[in-house]
């Protein structure tokens, strides 16, 4: 096969999310600090939780980035100053920046790091990859809107050793490489400095002037108002075309979602990557596999983007915001005790006797029953109705560390 293999590049909200992200196929993972980022809203990660999520995954050979890509007012300077200068001792394997001030920071202050350019910094051609290579980038992610056939073109056109980023699956932006004003318009909640309150979701009206209060609602060929909520993005079933395109680094989007969204993500494309680098036969006739699991985490209904051209109606759900979500995420096993029963924090209620889902890494699901169910002092237990709650469970089959516990979710 003349392309490499590609990266598989994981978002990581939390150290809890890094950690399964890392387990079950990442071979990098993207989070951000407490500034500087563009998921103000993510719990992201304290210089502590860094230190351990960059070991935790260094331990297991899987790099990770760190998001710095704000588009950068005066004021917000010194104080990137001060976090480059941080992050120089914590030692990240990249920077993800798209401001070219920030961009010139990172250089003087941890030149050590390598430095990718977000796909905020709006990269849709080959010139624009030669400039930020001339400038010592070592990656460009591309721009939403590029097609493969351009995203070949650019890669014939710049160093081998330079590397290609793309986005192949999750939440598409109405706005142009995610440049918005809504949110700021709306809520003065700037979308750019990481604020953005998602305003392309929501339900919108039209009011005439001179009848206050009178909403008549958008409509756009009669399928609904919701004219702003683009579906999401899905390549699982075009990894061959995706390869073929030179793109170096598979990136998943998502650094707001769950450990089970990460980890059901993570596992698919990582043995879709790893069946079609065996054969594409292989590849091939696991589709049906890899098509019934991406859709068991959250998700509205599916698109290709603009990789085979540009989106038209049919890429848009006009008629409702609201995710598809068939199963409902338990916990991550923690440990293993002496009774043989899993300890976790749980994060949905289920009860003793309820039929769940084990979720391995390594692609399988295995069914188990509740058998029994106790809480932090060894009390037996027949529900965890309190959120977070550390529980022990027992169940007919017994899980290993870091499996996923998940419930589907009643109809």
């Amino acid at each position: 096969m003349s392309r490499r293999k590609p990266e598989l590049l994981i978002p990581a909200s939390n150290l809890e999310v890094l950690k399964t992200a890392v387990i079950f196929g990442a071979d990098a993972v993207y989070i951000g600090g407490e500034a500087f980022g563009l998921r103000a809203k993510a719990k992201n990660f304290t210089p502590d939780d860094m230190r351990e999520g960059i070991a935790f995954a260094h331990a297991h050979n899987v790099k990770v980035y760190v998001t710095a890509n704000i588009l950068a007012h005066n004021y917000d300077l010194d104080g990137a100053r001060e976090y480059f200068a941080e992050l120089k001792e914590i030692k990240p394997d990249a920077l993800i920046i798209s401001d070219p001030g920030m961009f010139m920071l990172a250089k003087e202050i941890c030149p050590e790091i390598e430095i990718h350019i977000s796909t905020q910094a709006n990269n849709t051609n080959y010139q624009t990859y030669l400039f930020w290579w001339q400038q010592g980038a070592k990656r460009v992610v591309s721009a939403r809107e590029l097609s493969l056939k351009e995203i070949k073109e650019i890669r014939d056109k710049i160093p081998e050793d330079m590397e290609i980023e793309s986005f192949i699956h999750g939440a598409m932006c109405i706005s142009y490489s995610g440049r918005c004003l809504l949110s700021n318009y709306f809520t003065g909640r700037d979308a750019n400095q990481g604020a953005c309150t998602h305003p392309c979701r929501w339900k919108y009206a039209v009011v005439e002037e001179k009848r206050p209060g009178e909403y008549l609602p958008v409509y756009e060929n009669e399928r609904g108002t919701y004219i702003f909520n683009s579906k999401d993005l899905c390549m699982i079933e075009y990894i061959p075309e995706i390869i073929d395109a030179g793109i170096d680094s598979l990136k998943i989007e998502g650094r707001m979602k769950t450990a089970l969204y990460v980890a059901t993500v993570a596992r698919t494309y990582r043995k879709a990557i790893d069946d079609f680098f065996d054969s594409e036969e292989k590849y091939r006739e696991n589709m049906s596999w890899y098509q019934a699991e991406i859709s068991k985490c959250t998700y509205r209904q599916f698109t290709t983007g603009f990789y085979f051209g540009k989106p038209d109606e049919n890429t848009q759900i006009y008629d409702s915001n609201t995710y598809v979500n068939e199963y409902t995420y338990l916990g991550i096993i923690e440990e293993i005790d002496e009774r043989g029963c899993a300890k976790f924090e749980q994060r949905n209620k289920f009860c003793v006797g309820d039929t769940i889902e084990i979720m391995k890494p390594d692609g399988s699901n295995v069914e188990v029953k509740v058998l029994n169910m106790y809480d932090e002092e060894g009390t037996s237990v027949e529900s965890c109705p309190h959120s977070r709650q550390t529980i022990y469970v027992e169940l007919s089959q017994t899980p290993n560390k870091y499996d996923l516990l998940r419930v589907k979710t009643e109809a």
